[in-house]
């Protein structure tokens, strides 16, 4: 997995600099193994620390707000839903010449899936569908504004420009008129509803085909819920995605913003990563031809 330069604005983080700074900031776990995980992640690096623990430090400016962001939700939000969600146990500060904030979590075990080779589709179908809808129904009062719970037409110019940067590797025309026909879209009339915002295969832990936990709330907040909806493109094969559509309850017009977003992200996301992310660019490119696949 992923372990490239992919902003110029990133800091080097390496297993020694991840011990030096456990052992100033947390003496009770100094002396603790330290291994570098492998992670699709584009924000933050992840180190096993021991059996039980790991660490998480942001990679660039851009990903040191959500240190805090996590720190803060996660106690509120994790013990509502019905599977693990990261567990804060320690708030790391700047130190050894890294100069940001960093976390400490509880070790979770599982392992990420890959899209088209699921060991029970359907029933990760209903244990995602029962992921977001536990989160939808957590009281949203007081709740930050989610970064994509956003309406999808605050996302046009960049979608826009990521689709001219593929000229030539993917159907341009028929993502444009993709794109155009999510932008007409009814946008969310409801109340604004929490949402994890970044429901993608690398945030998503699995043990025998089931789901076991989510993890990376970097993205959660309050707003359009149907941003969750990206699962059923990035992860799930179109024979479950009825059943996950079903079990959320997702009416035709929260559907049609879910696929939008899956295809927004993708776009935007696959010329970017494209020579630093393998694994994020596949990812991306999958979720294209699911959608046009879709389309006929």
């Amino acid at each position: 997995m992923c372990a490239l330069r992919m902003r110029p604005d990133e800091v080097d983080i390496d297993a020694a600099l991840v011990g030096r700074l456990v052992a100033g900031r947390f003496p009770r776990w100094a002396g603790l193994p330290v291994a570098r995980l492998g992670s699709s992640g584009t924000e933050n690096a992840m180190f096993r620390l021991g059996a039980d623990l790991v660490v998480r430090l942001p990679r660039h400016p851009g990903a040191v707000e959500g240190v805090a962001h996590e720190q803060r939700w996660l106690p509120r939000l994790g013990p509502r839903l019905p599977f693990a969600a990261p567990e804060p146990l320690g708030h790391g500060t700047a130190g050894e010449g890294f100069p940001w904030p960093w976390s400490v979590y509880r070790w979770l075990d599982g392992a990420n899936p890959v899209a088209g080779a699921l060991e029970d589709p359907e029933s990760l179908a209903r244990d995602l569908a029962a992921f977001v809808t536990a989160l939808r129904r957590i009281d949203a009062t007081g709740g930050p504004a989610g970064t994509r719970g956003v309406p999808l037409a605050t996302r046009d110019v960049p979608t826009r420009e990521a689709i001219a940067l593929l000229t030539g590797r993917v159907d341009t025309d028929a993502v444009t008129d993709l794109w155009e026909e999510a932008l007409a879209v009814p946008e969310h009339a409801g109340a604004p509803v929490w949402a994890h915002g970044d429901l993608s295969p690398g945030n998503v832990l699995v043990d025998g085909g089931r789901l076991a936990a989510v993890i990376d709330f970097g993205c959660v907040g309050v707003g359009d819920p149907a941003v969750d909806l990206i699962v059923a493109w990035n992860l799930l094969p179109s024979a479950v995605r009825g059943v996950f559509r079903d079990a959320v309850g997702a009416d035709a017009a929260e559907w049609a913003r879910g696929r939008g977003w899956a295809l927004s992200v993708s776009l935007i996301q696959l010329p970017f990563y494209w020579d630093t992310n393998p694994a994020l660019a596949a990812n991306s490119r999958h979720v294209i031809k699911e959608i046009l696949a879709e389309r006929g």
